[in-house]
Formats: C-alpha cells, sequence, structure tokens
C-alpha cells in the first residue's frame, strides 16, 4: 500500500515508539490520527504534522475507540492504516516475600496490552473494510508486541504474557479477513529508547544491554517506524511477527 494520501491511526501515538510513527507516517505523506490517554500530547503532536488530529483515548474503552475511529472517519473520510504501540510494563514475581502477586496488577497489563491492541483492530478494520481495494488491498494493521513474548525474565509475567498473546492475535484475525483486502502484522521490538525502558529497573536494563548482539545499542524510535512502513508498503506482507531487536535474546534475570 501507498502510504500517499493514506489515513493512519496510531494508538499509544502521543510518545515513545507511536510518537515515531505517527512522525514517519506524516512526513511520508499520510494524514495522522494521534490516539493517547495523553490528551495535551496528542493534540500538540497532531499540531505539529502536516494533516493530523489528536484524541485523547482509553484503548481498553471499547465506546471511547468507537468514538475516536467515528472522529476520524468525519474528519478524513477513511481509515486505510491502524498502528497499535499502546502499552505499559510491570514488574512482578508470581510470588515474592510479600505474597501472591497482585492479580488485579496482571489483569491491568493484559486488558491495556492485549485487549487494547485487539479493542482498536477489530474498530479499525470494520472502517477499513469500507475502503474502495487499492491492487486489492483495502487495510493493514501492524500491532506491536515484544522481545519478552518470546524471551521474558524474571518478573515479566504479565508483560510477557500480554506480548505472546498479540504475537497470537496476527494469524487467527488474518485469516477472519481472509478475501477482504486486510493484513494483519506484528513487531517484536526489543530495547528501544522509550519513556517506557526507561521506567525498567537498571538491573533489567543492565542484563538486556549486556546482552546485545549487533548493533551494541539500544534500537532509535525512527528505527521501528521504519519498519511499520515496510509493512505498509509490503503487500505480499500478512500474519507474520517481525523480531526487531538487534539480536539480543535476555537471561532470565
Amino acid at each position: 500500500m501507498n502510504i500517499t494520501g493514506k489515513v493512519a491511526v496510531v494508538a499509544g501515538g502521543a510518545s515513545g515508539l507511536g510518537r515515531a510513527v505517527c512522525t514517519h507516517l506524516g512526513e511520508a505523506g499520510a494524514s495522522v490520527v494521534v490516539l493517547d490517554r495523553d490528551r495535551a500530547g496528542a493534540e500538540a503532536l497532531a499540531a505539529e504534522l502536516p494533516a493530523a488530529l489528536g484524541i485523547e483515548t482509553d484503548v481498553a474503552d471499547a465506546a471511547a475507540v468507537e468514538r475516536a475511529i467515528d472522529r476520524a472517519l468525519d474528519r478524513f473520510g477513511a481509515v486505510h492504516v491502524g498502528v497499535n504501540t499502546a502499552g505499559v510494563v510491570d514488574a512482578a514475581r508470581v510470588v515474592s516475600r510479600r505474597g501472591p502477586a497482585r492479580l488485579e496488577d496482571f489483569e491491568r497489563v493484559v486488558r491495556i496490552n492485549l485487549c487494547g491492541t485487539f479493542n482498536v483492530m477489530r474498530v479499525a478494520v470494520a472502517a477499513m473494510l469500507q475502503n474502495e481495494p487499492e491492487d486489492g488491498e483495502r487495510g493493514v494493521m501492524v500491532n506491536t508486541a515484544s522481545g519478552a513474548a518470546y524471551d521474558g525474565q524474571s518478573g515479566q509475567a504479565a508483560y510477557s504474557a500480554s506480548k505472546a498473546g498479540v504475537i497470537g492475535l496476527a494469524l487467527p484475525v488474518a485469516r477472519d479477513l481472509a478475501g477482504t483486502g486486510v493484513r494483519v502484522n506484528t513487531i517484536a521490538p526489543g530495547l528501544f529508547e522509550t519513556p517506557m525502558t526507561e521506567s525498567l529497573p537498571e538491573r533489567v536494563r543492565a542484563g538486556i544491554e549486556a546482552t546485545l548482539v549487533e548493533p551494541a545499542r539500544m534500537g532509535r524510535p525512527a528505527e521501528f517506524a521504519r519498519m511499520v512502513l515496510g509493512i505498509v508498503e509490503n503487500g505480499y506482507l500478512n500474519a507474520e511477527c517481525i523480531r526487531l531487536d538487534a539480536a539480543v535474546r535476555p537471561p532470565a534475570r
């Protein structure tokens, strides 16, 4: 799909990887809808882009996402690309000296990371199906998992499970959408320079950084954004999960 003249909805778009995606797609000629819980951040970024709309949105709220996509359709007339980058990280062993992990903490991470991804996808795809096909394509979804889905460290049960679930969404949803002209793919980033990684315990960051292969540095958000655009542009890529992680394989702790 040629991104020029298309409309992209980016959940979690006000900061980190999502911000880089919004900027990159906007510079490539797309109209961008920035969804984020940070209303001020979403609106400020939208004001910086050539054609954009910032909307305060909780990705885990069904009605809020439906309203956001309706606003995107009212403003731009279509949705062609959906990108899910909204997410949270938490660290807790299943049992610690304080006792069992809190179930509500596990549920919060899964609700935002996994249920939120599905929530945005279901509504964005419904909008994509209204498009006239271009070379057989009506739309593209790009979801964000994590290397932790494969190599979760101690204390990452909630985060790893939520991101493994995101990977698991791609194939059945792609099969659901067979024949419609909508593709679904996933990126599993490693350690990137984002506000989320800044919140990781120093020992976790140090452990991951010590295993980086090549290049031996954290990823740059612009590199993630270029991967998103590459997925959008490659019409034969479907139901795939691409690891973008400098070959990092984190240790157990």
